[in-house]
This record gives structure tokens, sequence and C-alpha cells, in this order.
């Protein structure tokens, strides 16, 4: 087993970020669970709803996929806040983690500057909870980041 990075001052941030990066995993699969519905609810577009209601397995595979990847984010920060043993280039991920999520979050500016009439409600929100996630893992990989180094 691989030793635990010790606990350090962004230990609760990651944390934090481990947990909705696993709220986020859940709810993945509570939409494949709910079906066309919940695509569309959730934004996924009307292309994807009616594939799943015509019963195809690309939604439900690209879902879980989606999933698969916030799990092992959440296992990224939990692993850097020293809850799980250290995970192969552990820092490197969590740049990576939090990067794509900031990206993701930030996103919402640049689309609504060249294309304002894609920017819908679920987009500004979407884009919002996206940017606190990328802001969490921030701010626990930065106050982690000595305690990640050994």
């Amino acid at each position: 087993m691989s030793p635990r990075v010790r606990s350090n001052p962004g230990s609760r941030w990651l944390v934090a970020g481990g947990y909705l990066s696993l709220a986020a995993a859940v709810l993945h699969v509570a939409v494949i669970a709910g079906g066309p519905e919940w695509y569309r609810f959730f934004g996924a577009g009307e292309e994807i709803a009616q594939a799943a209601e015509r019963g195809e397995w690309g939604p439900p595979i690209m879902t879980s996929f989606i999933a698969a990847i916030l799990g092992i984010w959440a296992a990224y920060a939990f692993s850097g806040a020293g809850k799980l043993p250290r995970l192969f280039l552990l820092r490197t991920g969590l740049i990576v983690i939090t990067a794509i999520y900031l990206v993701r979050g930030l996103s919402l500016i640049p689309l609504h500057l060249m294309w304002p009439d894609l920017t819908d409600s679920f987009t500004v929100w979407s884009s919002v909870i996206v940017l606190i996630y990328g802001l969490t893992h921030l701010i626990g990989t930065v106050k982690s980041w000595q305690a990640l180094s050994s």
C-alpha cells in the first residue's frame, strides 16, 4: 500500500472538493436511472434525451464514463487530503482536475460574449457550480502543495 499524504492546511478544502466531485458522479448515475426526462432537465440536450428514449446505449455509456471520471477525481482530492493512499502523479492530477473545472466554469464568459443566444439558465448555473468546484480544488491544492511534495 502506498504511503498517505499527511494531513495539511488544504485537507479540508480537498475533502470538500472530493465530496463535490463524488456528488456530481452520483448525480450522473441518477440521470441514467432517471431516463430521458432527467437528461433533458440536466441539460444533456434533446438529441441525447431522444437517444435515451429510443433505448440506445450511447447516453448511458457516455454518462457512466463521466461518472467514472468524476469518481476518480474525487479519489484524487481525497488522496491529496490524506484520506486515501497517495495516488499516481497526485500533484499533476490535482492541477489537471482543477484546471478542467476552472476552464469549464469560466467558459461561460467567452461563450456569452460570442454567442449570447446560447446562454440559458442551465449554462449559467452549471458554470457557476463548476467554477465553485474548481476554486475549491484550487484552494485545497495550493494550501496542500508542500505536503503533496513528500
